[in-house]
């Protein structure tokens, strides 16, 4: 499939205009093969897409001494893991320990939990690993790796990057206001229309600019501020909510909620008090607790969220899938709505044993009479997976992601206006 077959192919899936990205500038690349066949083959593909300055190397070491003896390294790295005197994984090891900042695709024509397998242990090691291909490679499935180059890079960038910012810096941004929120669309899969948004909270620092949560939410609840950032990014969720309300936009708003909160006695009020306020009704609001925060206090954090359903808030099971006591959760506590964490997600139609516990996840929920939501949708394929196990909403940057109340109400009325004129994927 070209190219442009492929925007096609993703517009129609969402329902949306076509758009038109393009792959990102690669200059160089080094590709690490004991084959000299599968070598030809990939230095042909590289060379379709545009890439002039192509370098080979028959084994791991060879690779090695070949990054020691340039001056600029490759701007990507396509690296076979069956290789005489240094596989693989032994060289994506060497690599770590080189501090290479590169990007990396691995391939092999051994099965895909295996590739998947190996992809896991370079992300865990800090590699900029893009993705896994069986081969023999195929022009399109190096291309859609490519293309989610930005994606990769930037939750890279965020898991990696120490911002020096201290509680009194947090103390007094919380006092001028400069905690944000934006907002990541939800999208009904049986429809394709937008059901809702998640609210997230950014930092607008004034010298470091845009923080990412991961560096400072932390930080909030070590230090006693978590209360108050929580507070401050509902009272402005709600009232943007109220306004798109206004408006006609009929959204569903979910916020996290951390789990040192559900302690507190106040919260309940707290939560509902804003509510009627803006004039939002309870069942608008989807609070997301994570499955690992209720391990502590259950009891307390049990009568909270018991109190909260009857009122008629929403209660999201967040991060479903990476604790421990999930089943339990979900029989102890009246959840109405099931969110995927993204490991389950992100590139699922390529791993059967993930596809197993995805569906098998995504039937309970069904059963139980719950909604479920997959976050990290990214590709079509996955979309389309997703579709066809039942799931009833899904975000990710394959539909938009998270961005200010006033581009997302752009965002909204353009994906409306296109989705009448297809359908989402049967």
């Amino acid at each position: 499939m070209d190219g442009s077959a492929l925007q096609s192919e993703q517009s129609e899936a969402l329902g949306g205009r076509p758009s038109q990205p393009s792959l990102p500038a690669i200059r160089s690349v080094l590709i690490v093969d004991d084959s000299a066949a599968q070598r030809a083959y990939a230095v042909a593909l590289c060379h379709e897409l545009g890439i002039a300055d192509i370098r080979e190397s028959s084994n791991g070491q060879e690779a090695l001494a070949l990054l020691g003896a340039l001056t600029t390294p490759p701007d990507l790295l396509i690296i076979d893991l069956e290789m005489p005197t240094m596989d693989g994984p032994e060289l994506l090891t060497r690599l770590r320990e080189l501090g290479l900042e590169s990007p990396i695709i691995v391939a092999s024509s051994r099965e895909q939990s295996l590739l998947h397998s190996v992809k896991d242990m370079g992300v865990g090691m800090g590699l900029c690993l893009l993705g896994a291909l069986q081969k023999p490679l195929r022009l399109d499935g190096l291309s859609n790796i490519l293309r989610n180059w930005d994606s990769v890079a930037d939750r890279r960038k965020q898991a990696t990057r120490a911002l020096p910012v201290n509680p009194d810096e947090l103390r007094s941004g919380l006092d001028r206001g400069e905690i944000v929120v934006h907002y990541q669309p939800q999208i009904a899969l049986s429809t394709g229309e937008v059901h809702g948004v998640e609210a997230l909270a950014r930092w607008n620092h004034p010298t470091l600019g845009l923080v990412h949560p991961d560096n400072f939410i932390p930080m909030a609840e070590e230090h006693g501020l978590i209360h108050k950032l929580t507070l401050q990014v509902m009272n402005e969720a709600m009232l943007q909510t109220a306004m798109w309300n206004a408006q006609g936009m009929d959204l569903s708003l979910a916020i996290n909620l951390s789990p040192l909160l559900l302690e507190r006695p106040s919260l309940l009020q707290e939560i509902a008090s804003l509510q009627q306020c803006f004039g939002l009704r309870a069942e608008q609001v989807v609070l997301e607790i994570t499955e690992t925060s209720l391990l502590r206090e259950l009891s307390v954090a049990l009568g909270v969220l018991t109190r909260l359903r009857l009122r008629g808030f929403g209660l999201s099971l967040d991060d479903y899938g990476t604790g421990f006591s999930s089943m339990q959760q979900l029989a102890r506590i009246p959840f109405t709505e099931l969110k995927i964490d993204r490991s389950f997600v992100h590139g699922v139609h390529e791993r059967e044993s993930v596809q197993v516990m995805l569906r098998s996840a995504l039937e309970m929920a069904k059963r139980l009479g719950l909604n479920t939501v997959a976050e990290g949708v990214e590709s079509v394929e996955d979309w389309r997976l997703l579709h066809e196990y039942g799931c009833t909403f899904v975000q990710g940057w394959l539909m938009a992601k998270a961005m200010p109340a006033a581009q997302l109400a752009e965002w909204v009325r353009d994906h409306e206006e296109h989705r009448s004129e297809r359908h989402p994927p049967g």
